[in-house]
């Protein structure tokens, strides 16, 4: 299959979240963060776990993995050690929690709907990756 225009994939991975996240809400009401539908998902959160929510991380998965099949397998090069990916995840999955939301709950779903608390929450993730990666390439020596 010859490879489309480079912006193609991203272009329909984007719009595809959109529409997801945007029919999520308007047939369910509820915001569709990742971190927060894995956990109900799981029964991790309050309650029973909920079918609608596990198809949607279902959906996800299969997703990207339709896609890997389909078009390429992207290249995964793992260049720390497997402990600093752990905890990395661990601070990840604190943080979302903490912060009441993740990337795709407050960056995509909370700026569409123009919340206040997802503006900031937005800005200060960004501000803190963006300070993240200056102080492991530039002062560290290229850590990560």
């Amino acid at each position: 299959m010859p490879e489309p225009i480079s912006f193609v994939w991203p272009l329909a991975g984007g719009l595809l979240v959109g529409l997801s996240a945007g029919l999520y809400l308007l047939l369910n009401g509820r915001v569709a963060g990742i971190s927060g539908l894995t956990a109900a998902a799981t029964g991790l959160s309050k309650g029973a776990p909920r079918t609608l929510d596990l198809l949607f991380i279902a959906g996800l998965l299969g997703g990207a993995a339709l896609a890997s099949a389909l078009i390429r397998r992207p290249e995964v090069q793992i260049t720390s050690d497997i402990w600093l990916l752990v905890l990395g995840g661990l601070i990840v999955g604190f943080g979302t929690r903490w912060g009441s939301g993740c990337t795709s709950g407050h960056g995509v779903c909370g700026l569409a709907r123009l919340s206040p608390r997802s503006i900031v929450a937005t800005g200060v993730f960004m501000a803190v990756a963006a300070l993240t990666v200056f102080v492991t390439r530039h002062l560290l020596g290229g850590l990560a």
